[in-house]
């Protein structure tokens, strides 16, 4: 933990990055609310995630929850400057991952040296997909819209005209390597809904 105590400059810079991060609450996603069907914000998104890693931690043994749980809440906070990209649109990576590494070197350069240099080493580590934390965090970030999308009439998947194929390829691989055991639930979730919409 960082120590910030008695001084006054430090102090000033968290308060200045927790009043910047509110900021993602107007960033919205794809993504709809089970309940209401609006848009969720990527707050919401993140809130979530960090949620996902508390229940289905047990599904990948020896991992540091309390790294992967961080890295949830902090990895898309770039999308204050960069927005949110969803996963189904046509986006060109190389610029996107420049434009999202200048914010987070501004957002999170508002923090005291040692916090900066913590959170960002571990975005770039979410972002790297290197570790078992972050591969289990990055299978989280796509199997949080993958429930919402069962439970919303296709959501995502309808709206960009995805076929089954489609959702098998961009998500499976992503879950084995995250959490294995977790594949055949997934892989069926997948399958009860397109059986279910008929395609």
């Amino acid at each position: 933990m960082d120590d910030t105590t008695g001084d006054v400059d430090g102090l000033r810079r968290q308060f200045a990055f927790l009043a910047e991060i509110d900021g993602l609450k107007a960033v919205l996603r794809q993504n709809r609310t089970i309940g209401e069907g609006r848009r969720e914000n990527s707050a919401e998104h993140s809130w979530h995630l960090a949620m996902f890693a508390l229940v289905l931690g047990e599904h990948a043994p020896g991992i540091d929850l309390g790294r992967v749980v961080t890295m949830l809440l902090l990895h898309d906070i770039v999308e204050i400057d960069a927005g949110d990209v969803p996963i189904h649109g046509h986006y060109d990576a190389a610029a996107l991952a420049f434009i999202e590494a200048a914010a987070a070197d501004r957002i999170f350069g508002l923090l005291p040296d040692p916090q900066r240099d913590r959170f960002l080493a571990l975005w770039r580590e979410f972002e790297a997909v290197e570790t078992a934390e972050a591969r289990f965090a990055k299978m989280l970030d796509r199997l949080q819209p993958l429930l919402l999308n069962t439970l919303t009439g296709g959501g995502t998947w309808a709206e960009n005209g995805l076929t089954l194929a489609q959702v098998l390829a961009r998500y499976l691989p992503v879950v084995e390597r995250g959490a294995p055991s977790l594949l055949p639930h997934v892989e069926g979730m997948i399958r009860r809904h397109y059986a279910a919409e008929g395609a």
